[in-house]
């Protein structure tokens, strides 16, 4: 008897893949929107089963952002933003239907997940969901918590926002989402 034992679903085991769901997503023939979030990032892909391997037809990440002057973090205004470039990025694979993969992750309303979905819908992808969110959940208009914290607590206020506030103030957060939609819209399909 071996000391070390191979194990067959070792990906499972490692809480990174869950075959049971992964084989549903496949079994439905359509192409899947998959996105997974870091502590840093929001990473998406239009991936496309093959009996090779998958096939990923587009890719993004939030990283791209800085580009289009927003400040990317792993919050909900990014997630949206973040699947509004994917849409761009996929071209002509934006016909045809697509499913939602969230992975390990668990479906709670509003999440990040869900709201890069309601990106990809509104840069033109075709999702099987009934996904609906409110806009201000994502899009930075909701400022009253900011400016009550930023007189209330100055301490908590900086140390929250300190990585914005070098390239826009917290409370233009919303104009600056409104100038990163509008730049991402207007990126040319690749």
């Amino acid at each position: 008897m071996s000391a070390i034992k191979d194990m067959k679903f070792r990906r499972r085991a490692e809480s990174v893949t869950d075959y049971r769901k992964r084989l549903g997503l496949v079994k439905s023939g359509l192409d899947r929107i998959v996105v997974r979030k870091s502590n840093r990032r929001i990473m998406g892909q239009v991936v496309r089963y093959s009996a090779a391997g998958d096939v990923v037809v587009a890719h993004a990440d939030s990283s791209e952002l800085e580009k289009m002057d927003w400040v990317p973090k792993s919050n909900r205004p990014t997630a949206y933003l973040t699947g509004l470039l994917l849409a761009r990025k996929a071209g002509k694979e934006a016909s045809s239907d697509h499913i939602l993969d969230i992975g390990l992750t668990s479906p709670v309303k509003n999440s990040i997940p869900f709201v890069f979905a309601k990106g990809c819908m509104d840069g033109g992808l075709k999702l099987r969901s009934s996904i609906k969110i409110d806009e201000k959940v994502y899009n930075c208009s909701e400022t009253k918590y900011i400016a009550g914290l930023k007189s209330s607590d100055a301490e908590k206020y900086k140390n929250h926002y300190t990585s914005y506030t070098g390239a826009f103030s917290p409370e233009g957060l919303a104009k600056a989402f409104a100038q990163a939609k509008e730049k991402v819209m207007n990126a040319t399909r690749e």
